[in-house]
């Protein structure tokens, strides 16, 4: 057929590529002698190697000027209707390449024309905003506000190589609140949604308390808390589905809506008429239970002797404390008390007495004291590095507890009292052999009064002496 088809056109010459067997070329050759034309043969291209996309979007980005980082609109998308979003919102939100957000905040703004990533972690929208440079405008839709309980603050740090705009959103706060015609200048926010955080401290302390809650039972574990606490009869209002059609609000004590049957997600307003915490250190001895077991009377740090204490403690509101033969629990629950944010833990050797610190710390509701049954400092072991430890009583092994202690953290704030002349010079002498820049030593003797027929008495208590110590430099 080759040769037929030369012969058929008078052909003189033959152009051909070299195609190869699969294409014919020796079967050309041949019929171009045989016919008597002369072949030209376009010979193969050297072969090269292409270049990757990732580098196809480098090259086209330096030739047209473009800018190799992409745009990140980190966008609050508030509850969640596009009727409570703003007009700048929902702008990111169109002329956005990708949406990246939770499935419940994507199915809320997404168009067919949206490619999209479902993420919550901030690790995980930063290492797929990374390895897809095709996008080059990425809108991350965040519930709520950005700055309001928002995995913003986490994002944004990770999003080193990227243009990254924050477009607020109206919070759950805000529209709650404009829903019950309140203002929110005074309320106290906390978030009970995906984190665990003991409410009870925070409707102590403040009139109102706005709360994020999660969980199918978050709404009513919250309140069974507060009745547990004895706040069973401050007001809660629980928003519903806020902004959808199906908006609901119901209001009611918390013993009320104990009951009740909530979305997963939720917001509440609560209101305590009399918030009733006390803020001084040296709660009166008849707020503990007392008690005796078989080794005698449970020992308490007294009123007095215990404000001073905490005194030089000097405690913050995230502070990690350890109370070391905590008796009755009494430092305990104040140090529980006064570190709302933080850890306590009571180290207690006789059973009963574990007993009587978890009657003490359940009569405050304390969910941040927790009971270590044993033998300091054996027992303290696995805790976390203390900011502040009181050594009530040391069983004989106060060098050893003080060398824990520092171990854990050098700079650790200790307070230990003695009542003994012992106790007291074995303090002394830790005080020289320790690394300490700062300490002192306080006697205390407190006499209370007492009725003796007509008169009134003063007894004198034992003295006890405060020991304060701590090593305030920094670690090479």
């Amino acid at each position: 057929m080759d040769i037929a088809a030369i012969r058929y056109a008078s052909a003189s010459w033959l152009v051909t590529k070299d195609g190869g067997a699969a294409g014919g070329f020796d079967a050309k050759m041949s019929a171009a002698k045989k016919a008597g034309a002369t072949a030209v043969v376009i010979g193969r291209p050297p072969q090269r190697d292409g270049s990757s996309f990732e580098d196809t979007v480098k090259i086209l980005t330096e030739r047209f000027g473009l800018s190799g980082e992409p745009d990140v609109s980190i966008v609050g998308i508030g509850p969640g209707s596009s009727s409570a979003m703003t007009c700048e919102a929902l702008a990111a939100i169109e002329r956005a390449d990708c949406l990246i957000g939770a499935k419940r905040m994507i199915e809320a703004v997404r168009t067919p024309e949206h490619r999209v990533f479902e993420a919550i972690v901030p690790d995980d929208i930063a290492e797929f905003i990374a390895k897809h440079p095709e996008y080059r405008r990425f809108a991350v839709v965040m519930s709520g506000d950005t700055g309001f309980y928002s995995g913003t603050k986490k994002l944004i740090p990770l999003l080193g190589n990227c243009r990254v705009e924050v477009i607020p959103g109206l919070s759950s706060l805000s529209y709650l609140c404009s829903r019950l015609g309140t203002s929110y200048e005074d309320v106290y926010p906390v978030s009970l949604h995906g984190r665990d955080h003991d409410i009870v401290p925070d409707v102590r302390s403040h009139s109102r308390v706005f709360a994020l809650v999660g969980g199918n039972d978050g709404i009513g574990s919250m309140c069974r808390a507060l009745i547990g606490a004895g706040l069973g009869d401050v007001r809660i209002s629980v928003g519903e589905r806020l902004s959808y059609p199906d908006e609901k609000i119901t209001s009611g004590t918390a013993a009320e809506l104990a009951g009740g049957r909530y979305p997963s997600l939720s917001a509440a307003l609560i209101e305590n008429d009399s918030p009733d915490e006390i803020v001084t250190s040296g709660l009166p001895d008849t707020a503990f239970i007392r008690g005796s077991g078989g080794d005698g009377v449970v020992p308490m740090t007294k009123s007095e002797v215990r404000a001073v204490c905490l005194s030089k403690l000097e405690l913050t509101e995230g502070s990690v404390c350890w109370d070391i033969g905590a008796g009755t629990g009494s430092v305990s629950v104040e140090m529980a008390l006064r570190a709302k944010k933080g850890e306590v833990y009571a180290v207690e050797r006789r059973a009963d007495a574990a007993g009587l610190i978890r009657e003490n710390a359940a009569r405050f509701s304390l969910g941040n004291l927790k009971i270590i049954e044993g033998t300091a400092p054996d027992a303290c072991d696995g805790l976390p590095a203390p900011t502040r430890a009181f050594i009530g009583g040391s069983s004989g092994n106060m060098r050893e507890i003080i060398r824990l202690l520092l171990e854990k953290d050098p700079h650790v704030r200790i307070v230990a009292t003695a009542v003994s002349l012992e106790s007291a010079a074995e303090l002394n002498e830790c005080l020289k052999e320790f690394p300490f820049t700062e300490t002192e030593t306080v006697l205390i003797q407190v006499a209370r009064g007492r009725k003796a027929g007509n008169y009134n008495l003063m007894t004198g208590q034992n003295p006890v002496y405060i020991f304060t110590m701590q090593n305030r430099g920094t670690e090479e």
